[in-house]
């Protein structure tokens, strides 16, 4: 099972930007993709955004399309999500995940990912 680590949360105000870091112990076949999800108190945790580990693809969640980058350094086993024009809204514990799936559909679904790290707290001030 690989282990992930999330950092990089913070207080942040309104407009402000983040950039979150996700390690990998490892990368192996069952961990192909890696995901971002948030969690605001009382709220189901949703999709932010994924990227597969080879290739270019990303795919992101409309909540933060146009505004959250997700990137990776293959050699450091490292996932980022770089946030700007924060809202109060983007307020939540930020999760990092992997999976083995890779299509648009599966990558979306937070029911397809097995691995999860401890999460990283994001507020963002008004």
């Amino acid at each position: 099972q690989v282990q992930l680590v999330e950092s990089g949360g913070g207080l942040v105000q309104t407009g402000g930007s983040l950039r979150l870091s996700c390690v990998a112990s490892a990368r192996t076949f069952s961990s192909a993709t890696m995901g971002w999800f948030r969690q605001a108190p009382g709220k189901e945790r949703e999709f932010v955004a994924a990227i597969r580990w080879n290739g270019d693809y990303t795919y992101y969640a409309d909540s933060g399309k146009g505004r959250f980058t997700i990137s990776r350094d293959n050699p450091k086993i490292t996932v980022y999500l770089q946030m700007t024009d924060l809202k109060p809204e983007d307020t939540a514990v930020y999760y990092c995940a992997s999976t083995s799936h890779t299509s648009n559909r599966a990558m979306g679904s937070i029911g397809n990912y097995r691995n999860w790290g401890q999460g990283t707290q994001v507020t963002v001030s008004s």
